[in-house]
């Protein structure tokens, strides 16, 4: 059964990095859009990241453009932005598609591990992938649901063995 140990992605950057180098971490994956009504989640995700990084919690955001083209810069404009106007300073990738036959295949495996309203689809930016330290999906989380609303099942996966 594949875990996110098997996948690559692309930094903001433009370096290759193995997703195993975040082995052993409870890990968030959420595909973001700096233009975007929820951008401002942002705040609460470096927040989640700052409150509980020492403990082993990693967000990694990965810029998506599907959703009404709301991340149109490039990946370094969409890095700088999320630094500067949110502090932003957990790891962020190129760039990627979540859905569709071009999706990237960390996505594409997410779909298939959890399902949301659309069946497997991602329905719209800031949707939220926890993962346990094991690097298997745990939850899926709504667009809509707050970063702070997922502190209890962030928690959980820090504390879980």
């Amino acid at each position: 059964m594949p875990t996110l140990s098997d996948f690559t992605a692309r930094t903001a950057t433009g370096e290759d990095r193995p997703l195993s180098d975040y082995a052993g971490h409870v890990v968030l994956v959420v595909n973001t859009a700096s233009q975007c009504g929820l951008t401002p989640q942002f705040e609460g995700l470096q927040e989640l990241y700052r409150d509980y990084r020492d403990r082993g919690l990693v967000v990694l955001g990965f810029p998506c453009n599907q959703f009404a083209h709301q991340e149109p810069g490039t990946d370094a404009e969409a890095s700088e932005f999320c630094q500067l106007n949110y502090g932003v300073d957990f790891p962020m990738f190129a760039k990627v598609e979540v859905n569709g036959s071009g999706a990237h295949p960390l996505f594409a495996w997410l779909r298939q591990e959890t399902s949301g309203l659309l069946g497997g689809a991602v329905k719209w930016n800031f949707t939220k992938f926890l993962l346990g330290r094991d690097g298997t999906v745990l939850e899926r989380f709504a667009p809509t649901t707050a970063p702070a609303k997922m502190r209890g099942a962030i928690e959980t996966a820090l504390t879980a063995q």
